[in-house]
């Protein structure tokens, strides 16, 4: 396997970032893995990649700098100190990687460096793309990506630009965030939407990562970007749709579910998202029904327990309920007020995932 993919139930789940902590440090020390790839992003993330690598940062600011309130945690925190304590004496470091297109302002910043005087003509239109975020506000002008491709081809026919391959790099990250920001999240196609986008620049992103042949990725992210089918209806083919497709048995997609607990998530009104506002925290009960998986889990063993999907006598009966149309619990960013407890996604578990692992009860996720 050259991507194990762990994912998770919610953003803000304590439990769910410490068993992925286990098994990272697992991957690493016993098989050998050589990056951690984070649903974070790509352009952002080269601040905390630094201070894994041994640079003198200060790891919480650049965790706040990822743009995403679900990674600035403690429990964040201590997965990037083990990343900097084991780098000191690997004898090959494991890097840390965003692969998500949004919060492009680090790359702007770069790109106006190598750029230097021709960086107000070509960067001037994409001033927008510095604060804007998904969900928040109308999309804006599809112009805005031909502009973004513009400096990409530019960058790609300038042989004199100092590093343009790293130029190049943030200027695809710019290209692909201008992309998303002029989507919308519904339209009568599908395909034209923001969420198809970001999970297909998602696996292309992941996929750079691979360009090294000896490169072994553990990839955090959703449950519904790693699963090998389609989220949100059946409308969204998702990263792990991509990645399966790509890299076969080479691709292990483990859901981490939960029976009952707490979690963060921002709390929408009228409909919008205040990024102003702080998480507020969530519980979601057991619920004994036949169609969700957590419900069985629960039943089948009382305790936290992985299971291996792949391969292994099973009973008929297993087998059947593993083919079967279910549901299990999904949570993003967003919870809403009064129906979060009836937010599921609707799965096959034997063509989703290569596994699962259960975490009975989970507490909120702590803040930084």
């Amino acid at each position: 396997m050259r991507v194990v993919a762990l994912g998770e139930a919610t953003h803000g789940s304590r439990e769910f970032f410490l068993i992925r902590h286990r098994l990272l440090e697992f991957l690493v020390e016993d098989l050998g893995f050589t990056t951690l790839a984070v649903e974070a992003s790509a352009s952002a993330s080269r601040a905390v990649d630094d201070y894994v690598q041994g640079g003198s940062g200060d790891p919480v600011q650049a965790l706040a700098g990822l743009g995403f309130w679900t990674l600035h945690t403690a429990e964040m925190l201590s997965v990037v100190q083990w990343l900097r304590d084991h780098n000191r004496t690997a004898s090959r470091k494991v890097r840390f990687a965003g692969i998500d297109p949004q919060c492009p302002a680090a790359s702007l910043d770069a790109l106006r460096t190598h750029l230097g005087d021709d960086a107000p003509g070509l960067l001037g239109p994409l001033a927008p793309l510095a604060g804007k975020r998904l969900g928040v506000g109308p999309p804006l002008d599809r112009q805005i990506e031909a502009h973004a491709r513009r400096v990409e081809d530019f960058l790609a026919g300038r042989a004199a630009v100092s590093d343009p391959d790293d130029a190049l790099e943030h200027a695809r990250i710019v290209r692909q965030n201008a992309d998303l920001a002029s989507r919308p999240f519904r339209h009568p196609d599908p395909a034209q939407t923001v969420s198809v986008a970001r999970d297909r620049y998602l696996a292309d992103n992941l996929d750079l990562l691979l360009a090294d042949p000896n490169a072994k990725v553990a990839l955090w992210a959703h449950n519904g970007h790693i699963m090998k089918g389609s989220h949100s209806g059946g409308s969204v083919p998702a990263m792990g749709w991509h990645l399966s497709r790509r890299h076969g048995e080479a691709y292990y997609a483990l859901g981490v579910l939960f029976g009952e607990g707490r979690f963060r998530a921002r709390r929408p009104r009228f409909g919008k998202v205040n990024p102003a506002k702080p998480p507020v925290t969530f519980h979601a009960p057991l619920v004994q029904r036949p169609m969700i998986v957590e419900a069985h889990l629960a039943t089948a063993h009382p305790g936290e327990h992985v299971i291996d999907l792949r391969g292994g006598p099973r009973p008929e009966t297993v087998n059947q309920w593993l083919g079967e149309p279910l549901q299990m619990r999904s949570y993003g960013a967003v919870a809403r007020r009064f129906t979060y407890k009836l937010s599921y996604m609707p799965t096959v578990l034997a063509e989703h995932f290569d596994g699962i692992a259960f975490v009975p009860e989970t507490t909120a996720s702590t803040p930084l």
